[in-house]
């Protein structure tokens, strides 16, 4: 079944009358009207032209009849005429002739001299002249050539009838020779490619330059080229660039994977980090301890045996050397995110105890003011990385006699109750260059064998994780700087969605320690 051409609509206000015809209905309607009126303005030019000559020789032959009448004094000789002419003569008064009467013509035969001759308006088609024959009479010709009106009717039919064969001949002149080359064709050369170009048909789309003609017709053709291959050039450079994007697409995925790894494996470096840097205070926490053991074992292996004091100091030796051990690998090892009802303050004061263990110290002292009973819903292992990043930082920035104090109290934002944590140090403060860019990787005064730039990224990180909030700012009453802590007192950490965050296992680990800590002991050892 052939396609349905689509209908096709037209707002003549916008695009005119002969918007729904053809060209060659166009053309013809156009010669047709061009032709009637020609002929129209011919006749109408050449009408009243002819129409004169006529009326004057009709009125010479008036007045030459009248001239006779005058001359001869007789009608009947004044009627004879060897024309064609026919002459009608009228003798008598101003009362007794028709004459006209408007006041033109009234003037003209009152003001008539005797032997003077007047034209009278037509009438019933023919040519009126009064001529005065003495002061009361008057003689009125009526004249007619219907010879001259027949050749004026028969010049107009071939006028009409040569204007009609011109039209004929250029009609077909046009129709065969003109417009088939110099129209039809080119048309339907351009509907050709252009349909070649919506089906996509690159070798038909571009019009051969020897198809093209110099008129209006080919500027639209040439134009057409100019299109279609300006946008061949842009798909070409557009699937060149969309294979870029996805040549790039893919080394940015690549990229960002590697970049992944490395932030899900921030929080642990930062966390090994710390390790190493303790691992020269743990030898010397451990060493008096290990003294007294091997003393007492000593004796013990020499057959002594030890007093309830000894003992008792033996016991206390050997569980200080075991909660020191299990806050190293509490540390040290790698949980899923948690939450479990939180004291603070054996946080506070476990974080103390693993940063003295590689820091002196003389270099400052660590006190905590907490109100007591301060409890948060959180991962207890996170908050106290965060807690020792952030009182090793202060240490470092202290002097020997400075003072880093935390503090922790209850606060009311929002309607929902919150926990705030303070630490404090005396040191010289923030250097306001580095503050819009504290909490990125890498961001530290120094990286040396004490700092890796890590610290307050991961902490940031895990505090955001907690549904918290952690800000830096310089302290306002004495030199120093203070980094705040604002956590919800009632919060369910979701899994963490930061990568930093995101501990995996190594592929040789065991089964995952799925098992919730104990909350730290509510003493430290001394």
């Amino acid at each position: 079944m052939p396609e349905r051409k689509p209908s096709r609509t037209y707002d003549r206000r916008e695009v005119g009358l002969l918007a729904g015809l053809r060209i060659r209905k166009k053309l013809m309607l156009l010669h047709t009207l061009f032709s009637v009126s020609l002929a129209a303005l011919l006749v109408l030019a050449l009408q009243p032209m002819l129409s004169r000559i006529v009326a004057d020789a009709e009125y010479a032959a008036a007045c030459t009849a009248l001239e006779r009448l005058r001359s001869t004094g007789a009608v009947a000789e004044a009627l004879r005429s060897d024309g064609p002419a026919r002459v009608d003569i009228a003798v008598g008064t101003v009362d007794t002739l028709s004459l006209p009467k408007d006041p033109v013509s009234v003037r003209a035969i009152a003001d008539l001299p005797p032997g003077g001759f007047a034209r009278l308006p037509a009438e019933s088609g023919r040519t009126r002249a009064v001529a005065r024959l003495d002061d009361a009479r008057l003689a009125v010709s009526s004249v007619v050539i219907p010879d001259s009106r027949s050749a004026i009717a028969r010049l107009n039919g071939l006028v009409l009838l040569v204007l009609l064969g011109a039209y004929l001949l250029i009609a077909l002149a046009l129709e065969v020779f003109v417009l088939p080359r110099a129209v039809y064709r080119p048309i339907r050369v351009l509907l050709s490619a252009d349909a070649a170009t919506r089906a996509g048909d690159e070798q038909h789309e571009v019009i051969p330059p020897e198809r093209i003609p110099l008129d209006e017709l080919g500027e639209i053709m040439r134009s057409h080229n100019e299109t279609v291959t300006a946008l061949r050039s842009n798909e070409r450079q557009l699937a060149a660039a969309l294979g870029e994007i996805e040549r790039v697409a893919a080394d940015l995925k690549t990229k960002n994977d590697l970049l992944e790894a490395a932030r899900r494996n921030l929080a642990d470096t930062d966390r090994l980090a710390s390790l190493g840097m303790m691992s020269a205070g743990i030898a010397h926490e451990i060493n008096t301890p290990l003294t007294v053991v091997s003393g007492l074992t000593q004796r013990l292996s020499e057959g002594a045996t030890l007093s309830e004091p000894e003992a008792g100091l033996l016991r206390r030796v050997i569980a200080r050397l075991e909660r020191l051990a299990e806050s190293l690998l509490d540390y040290a090892r790698v949980r899923p995110a948690i939450a479990s009802r939180t004291a603070l303050e054996p946080l506070v004061h476990e974080a103390f105890t693993l940063v003295s263990l590689d820091r002196n110290a003389d270099q400052g002292r660590l006190d905590a003011e907490l109100v007591p009973g301060l409890a948060v819903n959180g991962d207890p292992d996170r908050l106290l990385q965060v807690l020792v990043n952030l009182a090793r930082n202060g240490l470092d920035a202290m002097g020997p006699n400075g003072r880093l104090l935390v503090t922790g109290d209850r606060i009311r934002l929002e309607g929902a109750d919150w926990v705030r944590l303070r630490v404090v140090d005396d040191g010289p403060g923030i250097d306001p260059a580095v503050l819009p860019t504290l909490f990125e990787p890498f961001v530290s005064t120094r990286l040396d064998a004490k700092g890796t730039g890590l610290g307050l990224a991961v902490a940031q990180a895990i505090v955001s994780e907690q549904g918290g909030t952690l800000v830096a700012r310089n302290r306002e009453d004495a030199s120093g700087a203070m980094f705040e802590i604002i956590l919800p007192e009632q919060h369910t950490p979701a899994e963490p969605k930061d990568a930093a965050l995101e501990h995996a296992r190594p592929d040789d680990a065991g089964p995952a320690d799925t098992e919730t800590p104990e909350p730290p002991p509510d003493t430290l050892p001394a």
